[in-house]
């Protein structure tokens, strides 16, 4: 049986522009345990908000009134709660209030990436996240989080992101399922639609085989027609099944979603399932969680506060199940399932995935990112002719859930 061990020794692990640093944590000398990584304001692109910001969780600077929504113009803004503080520059154009939408929604997944990025690093307790901050000629740009080679973790990422730009139509379809019917009006063939996004995406693949995968995503879109939505959800992947481990994580969402409408999870819990379909194995990536598109059923303040919880509930979903089973034992068997279970990650994102499909639409618009579009692949999968597992194994009885999803609460 093998077992992932500690790594004991400092040393810069990855060769790229975003290598991450491993720490010696079993030293009582604090001076070998490097210092939480610090909320550094990243560079301003062109026509951004220059200014640093103090941004509460769920809003930005200045805005702490409450005032109503306006569909027309696009803006909300709501009395700001008090939250712990943090320090970031908005990749906002100066053209955006600071009391919009799009400025709230970066504010509050820019306090998200970084909560989540420590509650990660705390549990991995080896590697710590890189930052790598970039910007867009034509506005907006993003912040990069990545951490490879952890005690826990072969990879994690987590990617803020600002848009800007003109989405070609195929682009749009793929971002929303009502496609074209998002750009406010009829289309001629090859007009563009002008649009603003803002995200935070992550994937997470733990080394233990027994240590599920897990995404997010939440977004908020805007069409210079006026359109507006939101989408996202989390889901988890494991590779061998775990009754307990999936009530909670089920359970976690259930209770984030039954606060604002008690037929939430079960219609967004159903939509992950049909979402995150292989349709060309006929079985789901993982076992599901929550997912929703095109989300504009209630007034903007609810969507928001929904998208905040839930990023807030990433960290108590998943840890408790990385801490059960980090350090369980496995064999080189129960290994190679976990890189096949990989190897359908690889396929789902790369021909379903709609953000994956999304960004590699843009690339020719000059706003694509291709690190931070493929930053959801793991760095090892495998693919054998013809797999089948075992009659009666643990490997054939969570395949049977893929096949059928199951109710987990």
């Amino acid at each position: 049986k093998t077992s992932p061990a500690p790594t004991k020794v400092p040393a810069k692990s990855g060769t790229g522009r975003c290598a991450t640093m491993k720490v010696d944590t079993s030293k009582s000398d604090k001076s070998q345990v490097a210092a939480p990584v610090p909320v550094v304001p990243v560079a301003a692109g062109p026509g951004s908000q220059r200014s640093t910001l103090t941004a509460h969780v769920g809003l930005v600077g200045a805005v702490a009134a409450a005032c109503s929504w306006s569909h027309k113009r696009g803006r909300a803004a709501v009395k700001a709660p008090k939250r712990v503080q943090m320090r970031y520059t908005s990749m906002c154009k100066d053209s955006d209030p600071e009391d919009s939408m799009r400025r709230r929604f970066e504010a509050v997944v820019a306090e998200a990436q970084e909560k989540i990025c420590k509650a990660i690093e705390d549990c991995d307790g080896g590697a710590k996240f890189c930052r790598e901050p970039y910007t867009r000629e034509s506005g907006g740009g993003g912040v990069a989080r990545v951490l490879t080679d952890g005690n826990v973790f072969e990879k994690a990422g987590v990617n803020l992101s600002v848009v800007y730009g003109q989405m070609p139509q195929e682009a749009l379809q793929a971002a929303t399922e009502r496609g074209a019917d998002r750009a406010g009006g009829k289309l001629e063939p090859g007009q563009k639609v002008p649009f603003f996004a803002c995200g935070l995406s992550s994937v997470m693949h733990p080394k233990n085989p027994f240590c599920p995968t897990m995404h997010f995503n939440y977004r908020y879109f805007e069409t210079e027609s006026g359109a507006w939505w939101f989408g996202g959800g989390t889901d988890i992947t494991p590779s061998y099944l775990d009754l307990d481990d999936m009530k909670h994580f089920h359970g976690t969402y259930k209770g984030v979603c039954d606060k604002y409408n008690p037929e939430w999870y079960p219609k967004f819990k159903s939509w992950a399932d049909d979402y995150f379909l292989i349709k060309h194995r006929g079985e789901t990536r993982g076992l599901g969680g929550i997912f929703f598109d095109d989300l504009n059923t209630e007034d903007p303040e609810t969507h928001l506060k929904f998208a905040e919880e839930a990023l807030d509930a990433v960290p108590k979903a998943y840890v408790p199940i990385l801490e059960k089973n980090r350090d369980k034992d496995f064999t080189e068997e129960q290994k190679q399932w976990q890189l096949l279970r990989r190897g359908r990650y690889v396929e789902f994102n790369l021909v379903y995935d709609r953000g994956t499909v999304f960004g590699l639409k843009m690339l020719g618009s000059g706003v694509g990112r291709i690190e931070s579009i493929l930053m959801s692949l793991p760095e090892n999968a495998s693919w054998l002719y013809a797999h089948e597992p075992k009659e009666g194994s643990p490997e054939a009885e969570i395949m049977e859930a893929f096949k059928q999803p199951k109710e987990w609460v």
